[in-house]
């Protein structure tokens, strides 16, 4: 009877755990995610997959979008998106996201073909009786001729894809900038099916256009990399780029997608690099310029000419408005955005009225120098030194008074290629004020320089020229009397109007504008140094500048 009652109690078992399992709660399924699906159906040729990638396309496009989307299954099938298009034999397609045009070319055509690449509206070929239009690709009728194969047709497929402000065709680099974006956030493709093309002869053109972009961004042409990293990433090899002030024109010699980019000029590796190079040049500078201060009082006490000479005076006075703007300028990139608004507002006045000094200071310096060898006869001013002061400290303080009181001032952050700011600055937080008061103060003073320094060294070298069979070494005194007097009057700071050229005109810029105070050290030493005195006045254009430095007096 043992048997049986074992028997009976397994049964019971077996009851109670399939109740159990009839009584739970269902497990609840989790939603379908179109986006993975993409990884199971890598046939376009399939509706429901299709249908999919629609779905997770417009879920993607978004900004911010979820963890969720695949961007890289995204990017792979548009890539063979192009190529299903040919295959399959459909001439256009029209969805929100994306316009795609098929049509057969004859690889005899004796004309370049021209399309527009309009995103609201589908691909379509342009006649030659019509207007360009703004957005268009042109291929060069060398381009069919140089397709691999024998056949007398080809069929050419156009797309023009909207790819949102999401994560799709960003790529590695351009996902980690705040500033980079794809133009528009259209990228265009061309294919011919599964030949690729590369090695054109004659490049084709994809003229995208837009707006003016801001001064700190440049524009160039990419191509999307299935090489590079995972899932790929925009490169420049084989694309030039031609800009214009609203359009831009990109020649490439191969198919693929093709997109603008807008990034900033800098990445955050030369940002870094940039201010560590102007922070050890402003700090040498400081130096060199406390040693010229020292300098002159020193030749002050010693010599009783100085007292009554303006020049010395004038050079110590660029030399101070100098060191107290490499000073605030340190205190500015090492505080960067600490403290309150009213703190940042006073560190970026401060810092404007200490470049606003220098600025006037080099204008002066260049309106003495006009007085002393152009201006020869007729020099005499009473109170000379003292207008020349007025002038230097007073102007800038009405400047930043007049900007301080429209509120101009405030945080101003440097964007980099890598993170969202690198670089944070109590400045200015309107560009209108600075344009006016910092860009167009220094284009009047810096023009002004240029145009007084141009004529004297025209005098000098005249007056080398008619010297130098008297003396030998006249050229060379004349060229280092221009650099000398060139860095009174600030003419490294005409460097900044050639950084808009590439970076490494940046970093010129930076290097020799943060060394100024060296050099005026250097070119008050050899003039005012009692013991070069005599091999100064020796030089005939040195001397010719150095006899009316007390052609007036206070």
């Amino acid at each position: 009877m043992e048997t049986p009652r074992g028997l009976w109690a397994l049964l019971l078992l077996l009851l109670a755990s399939n109740g159990a399992k009839s009584t739970s709660v269902p497990r609840k399924e989790e939603p379908r995610n179109p986006c993975k699906s993409l990884l199971n159906k890598p046939d376009p040729s399939d509706l429901y997959y299709l249908n999919d990638t629609a779905q997770c396309f417009a879920e993607c496009r978004q900004e911010g979008s979820s963890d969720s989307c695949a961007p890289g299954n995204l990017e792979r099938h548009w890539l063979h998106y192009e190529s299903y298009l040919v295959e399959n034999s459909l001439e256009t397609v029209d969805r929100p996201f994306v316009k795609s045009l098929v049509q057969n070319i004859s690889i005899d055509t004796s004309e370049d073909l021209l399309f527009s690449l309009k995103p609201s509206q589908i691909p379509r070929q342009v006649m030659k009786v019509e207007d360009k239009p703004s957005d268009r690709v042109w291929l060069p009728k060398s381009f069919f001729e140089s397709l691999p194969g024998d056949r007398p047709m080809v069929r050419l497929a156009i797309t023009v894809l909207d790819i949102g402000s999401g994560n799709i065709f960003k790529g590695p680099s351009l996902l980690q900038e705040e500033d980079g974006s794809v133009l528009n956030n259209q990228v265009v493709g061309l294919s011919v099916g599964q030949v690729p093309v590369t090695g054109l002869s004659d490049p084709l053109e994809i003229t995208f256009s837009h707006q003016h972009h801001p001064s700190n961004m440049t524009l160039t042409c990419v191509f999307w990399d299935v090489t590079k990293g995972p899932t790929g990433d925009w490169a420049s090899r084989g694309c030039s780029t031609q800009l214009g002030a609203e359009q831009t024109v990109c020649r490439c010699d191969h198919l693929t997608f093709f997109a603008l980019l807008l990034r900033p000029i800098l990445d955050r590796a030369s940002v870094e690099l940039l201010t560590r190079i102007s922070q050890a040049g402003c700090g040498v500078s400081m130096i060199f310029l406390v040693f010229a201060i020292i300098l002159y009082m020193a030749l002050r006490l010693s010599l009783q000419r100085f007292k009554s000479e303006d020049a010395p005076k004038i050079h110590v006075s660029l030399s101070s408005s100098l060191f107290l703007l490499n000073l605030t300028f340190l205190v500015s990139v090492g505080s960067g955005s600490q403290g309150s608004s009213a703190t940042c507002w006073a560190r970026g006045a401060v810092f404007h009225y200490c470049l606003l000094c220098t600025f006037t200071w080099m204008s002066l310096e260049a309106f003495h120098l006009y007085l002393l060898s152009i201006r020869v006869f007729n020099t005499y001013f009473s109170h000379y030194f003292l207008k020349l002061s007025l002038a230097g400290w007073g102007l800038p303080a009405l400047v930043v008074i007049g900007t301080g009181s429209a509120n101009s001032y405030g945080l101003y952050a440097i964007r980099d290629q890598e993170n969202r700011t690198s670089l944070e600055l109590c400045w200015f937080q309107k560009e209108s004020a600075l344009y006016a008061t910092v860009h167009g103060y220094f284009f009047i003073t810096f023009l002004f320089g240029a145009v007084v320094l141009t004529l004297v060294a025209w005098k000098i070298f005249t007056l080398t020229s008619a010297t130098a069979g008297k003396e030998r070494g006249q050229n060379w005194k004349a060229v280092l009397t221009v650099l000398g007097l060139s860095s009174l009057v600030g003419m490294t700071w005409g460097l900044a109007i050639l950084t808009p050229l590439g970076l490494s005109t940046i970093y010129i810029f930076a290097f020799f504008n943060s060394l100024q105070g060296v050099f005026i050290f250097c070119w008050f030493t050899i003039l005012y140094f009692p013991s070069w005195s005599s091999t100064s006045s020796s030089s005939g254009t040195t001397a010719h500048l150095d006899q009316a430095r007390s052609v007036s007096h206070e």
